[in-house]
């Protein structure tokens, strides 16, 4: 299990937004930062800055984005759970993408202060 991870805030807000699963690519999810574009049979999901989500557009937004700084072997196992560990047992929420390259957390920008002692108290680098 990995003992700490350092995790890297990216500039910005970001939103998590929901359309129907036909629904094609939005090209307004497109840009600077992170983003993170899901199918499934129920829905197409997208992960990116909040500014660029309409506002018609279903979406939670408010989220500070945070990137795993790897590189990880893909059979290095628990760094994913040591860094929700302490934030799931502090009912602190949060949402994961994984990636080929690396993980990202976000977590709401309230809870934020809080996440953050609670991932240095773990052993974590917030930087």
């Amino acid at each position: 299990m990995a003992s700490r991870v350092t995790l890297k805030e990216l500039a910005g807000s970001y939103a998590i937004a929901r359309l129907d699963p036909g629904d094609p690519m939005p090209r307004w999810a497109d840009g600077e930062g992170f983003t993170s574009i899901s199918r499934t049979e129920d829905e197409l999901s997208v992960v990116c800055r909040a500014e660029r989500v309409p506002a018609e557009v279903k979406q939670d937004a408010g989220w500070i984005c945070y990137r795993f700084q790897g590189p990880f072997a893909f059979e290095e196992t628990g760094i994913v759970l040591s860094v929700i560990r302490p934030l799931s047992e502090n009912q602190i929420g949060i949402f994961v993408v994984s990636t080929f390259d690396g993980d990202h957390l976000l977590i709401k920008a309230v809870d934020g202060g809080p996440a953050r002692e609670l991932l240095l108290a773990a052993g974590h680098d917030v930087v």
